[in-house]
């Protein structure tokens, strides 16, 4: 599907049950697992025995999920259940009908076989012969870094060319944030009919929109 070595191949049916049964998920996510999904398999498994890619430091391996669903959506919740319990890199291929998608979240290490996703990146749906991922690298870290760029596109930009794929992914939260706060003040600001606190919530505003043209530095949170 996204013409990776015939090495790395694997394509093993995972029973979904796998991932709620036995484990103390709510009933609405054990739910999802029922209705959203059909099947999930374990296409391809990315590591040095199948690649010839070193390991890195921080990826070891990247195992590629398709999951098929019974519609377009699909609660990230699942994802972030499915990617708790695997102690590895996942590259998920969400297929419905004919359109597929691909989704990959920013997955650290806090010990040895403890991970927390940060967030989830994600393409638009499209054709089958459409998906296209490079393997890009010389290391499995490198190669997983790729992965997140090129599928997150303009969502995560580099803007020195120093700059982690960490230190991306945290402006890129940054951002979100700011925009999300902004949208809230000008909603405010509409609503507001008193011109002193106008002027202070725009003040606020202005001050957010500086910290996101300066790249999304820190900024502090508006009460």
């Amino acid at each position: 599907m996204l013409n990776f070595p015939s090495s790395t191949e694997f394509n093993r049916r995972i029973p979904k049950q796998k991932f709620y049964d036995n484990l103390s998920i709510t009933p609405a996510l054990k739910r999802s697992f029922i209705d959203d999904i059909k099947a999930i398999y374990w296409r391809n498994k990315l590591a040095e025995s199948t690649l010839n890619i070193p390991a890195g430091k921080d990826v070891t391996e990247i195992e590629v999920f398709e999951i098929s669903l019974n519609s377009q959506e699909i609660d990230e919740k699942v994802l972030r259940q499915i990617d708790s319990e695997i102690p590895y890199h996942i590259l998920f291929i969400l297929c419905y009908n004919s359109s597929y998608e691909l989704w990959i979240g920013y997955k650290e290490a806090k010990s040895e076989d403890t991970f927390k996703v940060s967030g989830y990146y994600h393409t638009d749906w499209t054709e089958k012969e459409a998906l296209n991922l490079d393997i890009v690298g010389l290391s499995l870290d490198e190669v997983y870094e790729s992965f997140v760029r090129q599928i997150a596109g303009d969502k995560l930009i580099q803007s020195e060319p120093q700059e982690t794929l960490s230190e991306s992914v945290q402006k890129a939260t940054e951002r979100a944030r700011i925009e999300k706060e902004i949208s809230k003040l000008q909603s405010k600001l509409w609503k507001e009919k008193q011109l002193n606190r106008q002027m202070e919530i725009n003040a606020e505003i202005k001050k957010l929109k500086n910290c996101y043209r300066k790249g999304a530095t820190p900024c502090k949170k508006v009460k």
